[in-house]
Order: structure tokens, then sequence, then C-alpha cells
């Protein structure tokens, strides 16, 4: 077996650190001393929940952001700007809607001053390559998303990179069509008939992770760390119904629940979170069906993450969040991989609709603290009113403008359904109109 570790490497990353201003003036750590090796022959996956910083490190290799600390370097070089031998597949097309898709292609090698017959001869060559062949005079608006994300591909491809950079590059695809696109790439891969010397990969697909990968970096989040490098020594092609696979899959799942289970609260209080708990939104519709799907046959209140994600069709970044936030309720528990509902859970499961409201208020004012504060202040007021802005800006000195305005959406979606408070949104107040 080739030793990679005898070679140089493409890019070296140590300890980089990334940090962002937040509202309040201060900063909010995204990523946070993270070490990352690639050499030559390796396929690297960046695995972890959305926000743990995976793009934002992405980018940092790209040359597109600049660290706030550490050293990342790209062949021994510090990495100012993008370096040249690496490309990047966005999550998005990211095509020019009035170029052909031969002229998509060819732009990278025009940027780089290729002249036009060996610019034409390689972009064509590049289509060819990715099962486009026949396609070239055809606009992005004529293509499948499958298609024009082929394309992209070729784009990226053609000025033959030391690197390829993807960023989830098969989630804003069809099942089905993802998963044909991920086989014609790793088959390509494999036969080495991709011009390239690496890749390194983001993703949130745990499956996709394990099916493409020889190596997955597992990151946690708030801050984004790698919490654990895992080798997948299994031969391509792989099977998802191998033994090995699915123990591997479901391993990468109970290390997740238990970084999720550490930094949600314990069950009796919630020390330590506070105001400043971003809340990302869920309906509150299908946080009620799970719950249901959960106590019924053949759960009977406790499923396993993978086979649950299964069936419900999600992915497992879509399972964690929402079981995460059946946790954070008390309404069901993460651990080893596995969703358990507490007796609160199996209540809510045969309540009717009225007693439901009545249970998530109860729940919402007592484990979510920014509930408590705007229940508590509206309370006080003998107005019974207050502004949006009063509690957008106390959440901003613990989180970034966008994640306050997630959170204050998701806020009054849940008082809404618990008719624990009333919004009003032309004039953004808060008021006890229709009080419980």
């Amino acid at each position: 077996m080739l030793d990679l570790t005898a070679k140089k490497p493409l890019i070296d990353i140590r300890q980089v650190s990334r940090s962002f201003p937040k509202g309040s003036g201060k900063d909010v750590t995204v990523l946070e001393n993270v070490d990352l090796t690639i050499r030559e022959g390796e396929l690297v996956g960046l695995l972890g929940r959305s926000g743990s910083g995976k793009s934002t490190l992405l980018r940092i290799i790209a040359g597109l952001v600049e660290p706030s600390s550490g050293v990342a370097q790209c062949r021994g070089a510090e990495i100012d700007g993008p370096p040249t031998g690496i490309a990047l597949v966005f999550q998005s097309f990211a095509l020019f809607p009035w170029l052909t898709v031969l002229q998509n292609v060819e732009l990278g090698l025009e940027a780089q001053g290729v002249d036009r017959a060996e610019r034409r001869s390689r972009a064509l060559a590049a289509i060819d390559l990715i099962g486009l062949d026949g396609f070239e005079s055809a606009f992005p608006k004529e293509l499948s998303g499958g298609m024009r994300q082929r394309v992209g591909f070729a784009r990226a491809l053609v000025v033959h990179p030391d690197l390829l950079l993807m960023d989830e590059p098969f989630s804003a695809l069809d099942v089905l069509t993802a998963e044909t696109l991920r086989t014609d790439m790793i088959d390509l891969w494999v036969e080495g008939r991709l011009p390239i010397k690496s890749v390194l990969m983001v993703t949130h697909n745990i499956e996709e992770a394990v099916l493409m990968c020889d190596r997955i970096l597992v990151f946690s989040s708030n801050p984004g760390r790698v919490a654990r490098e895992l080798k997948v020594d299994l031969p391509h092609p792989r099977n998802r119904l191998d033994p090995v696979f699915r123990q591997l899959v479901d391993s990468i799942y109970a290390l997740m629940t238990q970084r999720a289970e550490t930094r949600t609260p314990a069950m009796e209080g919630i020390p330590g979170t506070g105001i400043g708990l971003v809340l990302n939104h869920v309906s509150t519709n299908i946080l009620a069906g799970l719950i249901e799907a959960l106590a019924g046959a053949p759960y009977d209140g406790r499923a396993d993450l993978p086979v649950l994600a299964g069936a419900l069709q999600m992915e497992a970044d879509e399972i964690f969040h929402l079981g995460e936030t059946l946790q954070l309720l008390r309404f069901a528990q993460l651990s080893e991989g596995d969703i358990v509902l507490t007796e609160a859970g199996k209540r809510f499961a045969h309540m009717e609709t009225d007693e439901r409201k009545k249970l998530f208020a109860e729940h919402i004012s007592a484990y979510v603290p920014i509930f408590g504060l705007i229940r508590r202040v509206l309370d006080e007021r003998p107005s019974h009113a207050a502004p949006a802005a009063r509690f957008r800006n106390e959440l901003e000195d613990y989180m970034t403008e966008d994640y306050a305005d997630e959170t204050l959406k998701t806020v009054v979606s849940w008082a809404r359904y618990a008719e624990l408070f009333a919004y009003d949104e032309q004039t953004e107040l808060f008021s006890l109109e229709n009080p419980q």
C-alpha cells in the first residue's frame, strides 16, 4: 500500500482559528485550533453539523477567507489569496446563465491566459469526462440540476488542479441524481481518470462521507473543532449494506449524539445556556409528527437514528437537529446514536391538541430561557407589550445578528402554537393579546 505520509503535504493547517464580529461588537469563534494535513492521493471528508465551520475552513484553504490565527499553507507556502492548483465546486451550481456549457467550462482556462485552441480542447475533454458530451452548446436553463452540477465539476477539473475542494456538491440535488453523480465521481477517481491529485469534500451526510472518503474528520460545533479523525479502510465500490459499512455509520451517529448530549443541558435544569441559546427554527407540526412516529410501532418510544433517518428520508443533519430540539424541550433524549422519548414525550403523543399546546407552553417556559424572559417582561409592563428590538439587542450580546433573527423567528412560531404570547409583524411588538 502507498505510504501517503511520505509525501510532502499539499495542504498543512496548524492551529487555525477564525472569528467573525457579532452585533454587540464582540467576536464569535467559528473555528478553533483546527489541524489538517492533506497529501496526494487522498479523498478527505469534513463531516459535521451545519454551522460547525466546515465551509469556513474550506474557504480558508481556497484563499477566500483569512484565518484569525494559526498557519494555513499550500505546498509549504503560506496561503495568501487563492493558491494556484486549487479548484472549488460549490453547493449551488454557480453557472453564468448567458454562457453555454462549453463557455462556462472554458472560463477558468481563459482567466489563466490559455490560448483559444487549447482552451477548447481541454474543455471538450472535461465535458466528455463528466458525461455531458453533446451538450456543449446548451445553456444552463436547458439542463437539469444534476447536469448543471456536472458542468460545475467540469469547470473545476478543466484547470487540472492538484486539489479539488467540494462544498456539499450533492446537497442541492434530488436523491437519485446525487447518488448517480457520487458514483460517477468515485468511479473516475478510483480509475485514476480525474486530472487531480487529491480531494477535500465538505458534507453533513454521514453515509456520503463513508461511501466516498478515505479519511473523515468529524467536526464538533460552537466553535468548530476536529472531534475525531476516522480512516475508512473499505475498498471501492462500497456497499451500503455491508455490515462493516453500517457499523461505521452507526459509530459516527453515536459519536455525534454523544457530543450533542454534552452540549445540551441535563434533564434536571438548564445551567449555562441562558439567553444566549441559539434556536434554529423547527415547525411544531414536524416536532409533533416526529413524537407521534417515535411513540408508535415499530419504535415504541426508542429508535436507532440511522434507521429512523432512513425511514423518514432525512439526512443526518436534519434528524440530529430535530432530535436535539426535542431533547432541549425534554420530550426526548439522545444517547449513543438512539433517540428515546421521555415520559413527557410519551404523554404528548397521546394528548389532544389543546392539551399538547398547554404542555408545550410549560416546557418552553421552563427550559428555553428567552421565553421566560419575554413573558416576564410582558407581565411586568403596564401595557403588557414590548418591542422585538428590546430582545433582539439582548440576543446580539451572545450571538450574530442572523442567529438572533432566527432565534426570534422560532420564538414567535413556538409562542403562537403554545398561545403563550402574541406577536404583531407590522408593529414588531410582543404582547399578551392572547395570553394563556
